[in-house]
């Protein structure tokens, strides 16, 4: 179940950063409306690298489309293995 909590629980900040947790990020409210979300750390950086790796594979699906794939053999020999 989400931790959803008004902005002015801030006053009191330590409380609502004890709440957070990896995977179980606090959701602030502001007029009854999602205006914040406080993550862990690790989920933080962990979710950046998933956005920047599915950023990359993107540009190479792309790629492939517009200047066709490689056959695992071109790949292997251009990478000597």
């Amino acid at each position: 179940m989400p931790n959803i909590k008004p902005i002015s629980d801030l006053r009191n900040y330590t409380e609502v950063l004890r709440d957070v947790a990896v995977g179980e990020p606090v959701f602030l409210t502001k007029n009854g409306r999602g205006k914040f979300a406080i993550i862990d750390i690790n989920e933080y950086e962990s979710l950046k690298a998933s956005l920047k790796l599915m950023s990359q594979l993107s540009k190479g699906e792309q790629a492939g489309r517009e200047k066709g794939w490689l056959t695992i053999d071109a790949v292997e020999s251009e990478l000597e293995i």
